[in-house]
């Protein structure tokens, strides 16, 4: 059993268990109410009745992380996950509750977290040279990432119950992202100076290709022989993906998914990043993807105009087999495109978009053609479910729900007789002036309406 004893202003929770060596000790754990410490009493008491009474540790925050991403998060996590989720860690959970022992992180600690951190500056603000609180999505993925490590916890007996799953973090709503109409899309096409952002726009936004999966595109994954092109089956595979990620991840995760690292270009230097293909995080988007003939044949062109460079550059020529990089062979990095898309942005005159938007205006284009099939919009998307696209997207469908009702009461209600009559319904204008005339000319008809009337 457990009791409440009062100090000072305290109130605390008491009672006895055995440690890891079967020896009897005490603990008292201090409440500022007495609620808390009811709860708590009812908690300890509950657990020892069910056999599930977790004694207590000084294990802190801080160490229990570092045992989570050791034999979790290296195991688990993809390397920009990896890398993301140990900035998030050390960046908004160490310095709060890092020397806080595990088992004092309870719902109530949670709510007070959160609510701090939301007045908390944003660890960003440094790099980005901005103001900017810690955001509602930046907070929900740290929940994310907690709830999981908590219930990890609890599967190796450190902790009773995961605390995180009786707490909400705060409502995070997602702003819509600015996309291109079609029409715009090819004005700005018109406007590209360089053919290699030509070619990743098209492939983004045909294929709905993530920027990393544009620059890993290989010509060994692209079908566009002259059977393939004449038979409608010019096709991609995606199988991975450029992206540069930070050294330690590499060393920490040990190459984990990686194909290839491409060389610095300084060997002499150390860097704190590099670049890789690898495979996509998810088995969804490892995926084959159906090529319009038009882009087809621009492709084809586009490795001609390849095979020219590397007559040009001859054994200074470093063939990678990639698809969209420089004329030199080498690859092309994210921030290049980014680079000139604003250029072409700016010489366009359209508003400003992030290469990203392209795979939205993509998947938008593509529920409308095919009427919000999105099975068949899910497989070029290589999203790994598809609540992802009916939430982001839903805009869309619902434009095709409102033409199944039209065509629902054209097919249905009219042909069958069931119903109101249309003709009862539609609306007509009345000559006021001219049914005046006709009742004061009808003396029956004038009694007959006042009757009714009456």
């Amino acid at each position: 059993m457990a009791s409440i004893q009062k100090r000072n202003k305290k109130y605390a929770v008491v009672y006895t268990y055995k440690d890891s060596q079967g020896n009897k000790k005490q603990k008292w754990e201090a409440f500022d109410s007495y609620n808390e410490a009811r709860i708590r009493k009812s908690e300890v008491e509950s657990q020892k009745d069910k056999n599930i009474f977790i004694p207590p540790s000084s294990q802190t925050m801080n160490e229990f992380l570092d045992l989570f991403i050791d034999l979790y998060g290296v195991k688990k996590w993809s390397m920009s996950t990896y890398e993301k989720t140990v900035r998030d860690f050390d960046n908004y959970v160490r310095p709060i509750l890092g020397n806080m022992a595990l088992q004092d992180i309870t719902p109530l600690v949670i709510e007070k977290y959160y609510r701090d951190l939301q007045n908390m500056d944003s660890a960003m603000n440094k790099i980005h040279k901005t103001k900017r609180k810690v955001t509602t999505g930046t907070i929900k993925t740290i929940n994310k990432h907690l709830k999981c490590a908590f219930g990890m916890a609890v599967k190796w007996d450190l902790i009773a119950k995961n605390p995180f799953l009786s707490v909400e973090p705060p409502k995070h709503v997602y702003k819509k992202r600015e996309i291109w109409t079609s029409d715009m899309i090819i004005q700005a096409l018109e406007h590209c100076t360089d053919p290699k952002l030509a070619i990743a726009i098209h492939l983004s936004f045909a294929c709905s290709l993530r920027l990393g999966e544009v620059l890993g595109l290989r010509w060994k994954d692209v079908a566009i022989s002259d059977n393939d092109i004449a038979n409608d089956d010019a096709h991609i595979f995606v199988t991975c993906e450029l992206e540069q990620v930070s050294t330690n991840a590499l060393k920490v995760l040990n190459d984990k998914d990686v194909i290839f690292t491409f060389p610095p270009r300084s060997p002499h230097r150390s860097y704190q990043t590099a670049t890789v293909l690898k495979k996509p995080k998810t088995e969804s988007s490892i995926r084959k993807i159906w090529l319009p003939k038009t882009l087809a044949l621009m492709l084809r062109d586009w490795k001609e105009e390849q095979e020219k460079y590397k007559e040009y550059f001859g054994c200074e020529y470093t063939d990678y087999d990639l698809v969209v990089c420089f004329e030199d062979g080498r690859q092309c990095s994210h921030s290049v495109i980014r680079s000139q898309l604003k250029e072409a942005t700016k010489a366009a005159g359209l508003p400003s978009v992030v290469f990203h938007s392209f795979r939205h205006s993509s998947t938008t284009y593509k529920l409308k053609l095919n009427h919000g099939d999105i099975k068949a919009t899910q497989g070029d998307t290589g999203h790994s479910q598809a609540d992802m696209i009916t939430e982001v997207y839903s805009h869309i469908l619902d434009e095709d729900r409102k033409v199944n009702a039209q065509k629902f009461d054209e097919t249905f209600y009219k042909n069958s007789g069931v119903g109101i009559d249309q003709q009862t319904v539609k609306t007509q204008e009345v000559d006021v002036d001219s049914l005046v005339n006709a009742l004061k000319s009808n003396p029956d008809l004038m009694s007959q309406l006042i009757d009714a009337l009456k």
